[in-house]
């Protein structure tokens, strides 16, 4: 009997998990129940995927430095992947604001919807954190991406999966340095974390045996812990214009992937689907990240030297799909409260919603955050801002975990397309979790 492939599973688990979710629903302590003894099986699952994250950059970041045999080829890919990344970035908030425009969502919400959102959600915690991290965010000087990119203690980088920029920055220096003092003399340093890296890869493949289980949990738990399905309904025709601008991106990278790389870009999708999948589940480009690169390297034949950088980065400034819910919910809420927006105020978005993507972090929420701070660029009542917050507070994270996926998907995109360009997309060589275990049984 033919195996059934991982992305079958995960995704059998997905529904199996929705429909628990809804049967607990109507279960008295259903919800609890599942937020008791459900839920923490998928936040374990987060964990592990987050714990190998920062070993599995620095490792393979090093080893990909280090097998380089002329310099000039990283500055090469560094270039490319950034110019890539601006440019998919441009192309997805340019489709928001296009869709956005010509379908209007905004002009079909009633006072009444907008008066029970904003009691609902205006004073909410977590829209209010929101607001207070832009305003942090937003008084940082114009270089202060930089200067943070830079840590001060390398272990503090290394601890904190927040740090992933400064975790690259060293990963990238000291794999520059290796190279530079000769490779005799690097040897020792080098063989470490070549081993260190093919030991982590081999913890996602142990970590992935769990995933069918792990989105049961993690969509199951998502399922209880929505909102009044009334005000959910409320915002089922802005949420459609969202969904249908990461459709179209998705139709952009297959295009991209079909006319550049020449690979079947159904075969592209085939191959990155365990990765989108737990995009979805975990709602954080950054824990999936593991996942990602074993994809792409292991599946899709990138080499290491492309995917070690690319992919990482990409994780940290590349969010397309963030970027593209931006651009639609920024001018949602202006048509919602009526605040008209001129061709230079959605010029502004386009410019604040890049500059915005470079320094987000790539966890759950984060977009929340890009959304104050684009609002603000053009000129937005900041008495009104709650408000406007309040309007799409409902469904972010379901918005959230769709957009999650075309962050990924658009990192495994930009991958190929910089691993084309230099020569370094090969053909793929998949290791199973059980490869070596006949040698230790």
């Amino acid at each position: 009997m033919k195996k059934l492939a991982l992305h079958w599973k995960i995704l059998i688990g997905m529904l199996l998990g929705l429909i628990f979710g809804f049967i607990m629903l109507q279960v008295d302590g259903g919800g609890e129940f599942v937020n008791n003894w459900i839920k923490p099986l998928g936040t374990i699952f987060v964990k592990l995927l987050k714990l190998i994250a920062i070993p599995l950059i620095l490792a393979s970041l090093i080893k990909g430095i280090s097998d380089l045999k002329d310099i000039s080829k990283f500055a090469n890919i560094g270039l490319r992947t950034i110019g890539i990344y601006v440019f998919t970035t441009v192309v997805a908030i340019t489709i928001g604001l296009v869709l956005v425009n010509i379908l209007q969502p905004g002009d079909g919400v009633s006072d009444e919807t907008i008066a029970k959102l904003t009691s609902t959600y205006a004073s909410d915690s977590g829209v209010q954190d929101k607001i207070a991290e832009a305003s942090v965010q937003k008084s940082s000087g114009p270089l202060q991406f930089l200067e943070d990119m830079v840590p001060e203690n390398a272990f503090t980088a290394l601890s904190n999966n927040k740090l992933m920029l400064q975790v690259i920055f060293f990963a990238i220096f000291l794999g520059i340095s290796m190279l530079l003092i000769g490779e005799k003399k690097a040897e020792p340093l080098k063989n470490f974390f070549d081993s260190l890296n093919d030991v982590v890869l081999k913890m996602v493949d142990l970590i992935m045996l769990t995933a069918p289980y792990a989105v049961f949990a993690l969509l199951a738990s998502v399922v209880v812990s929505s909102g009044d399905p009334e005000l959910l309904y409320a915002l089922l025709y802005y949420s459609v214009v969202v969904i249908l601008g990461l459709l179209l991106m998705v139709v952009f990278y297959l295009t991209v992937v079909g006319t550049v790389t020449k690979k079947n870009p159904f075969w592209f999708l085939k191959e990155i689907s365990p990765a989108q999948l737990l995009a979805f589940s975990t709602s954080s480009s950054a824990a999936t990240l593991p996942v990602t690169m074993e994809r792409v390297e292991e599946h899709i034949g990138v080499d290491k030297e492309v995917s070690s950088f690319v992919l990482p980065v990409g994780a940290t400034i590349n969010m397309d799909g963030t970027s593209l819910y931006q651009a639609v919910a920024a001018v949602f809420i202006a048509q919602a409260l009526g605040f008209d927006l001129t061709f230079a105020d959605q010029l502004t978005i386009v410019l604040t919603a890049l500059l915005a993507s470079i320094g987000s972090a790539a966890v759950p929420g984060a977009g929340m955050v890009m959304l104050v701070i684009v609002l603000e660029a053009v000129g937005f009542p900041a008495d009104k801002l709650a408000i406007g917050l309040a309007l799409i507070f409902a469904v972010d994270r379901p918005l959230d975990m769709c957009r999650t996926v075309i962050n990924v998907t658009g990192d495994a995109t930009v991958s190929m397309l910089v691993a084309k360009s230099v020569g370094k997309l090969g053909k793929p060589n998949i290791k199973n979790w059980d490869d070596h275990y006949d040698e230790v049984k």
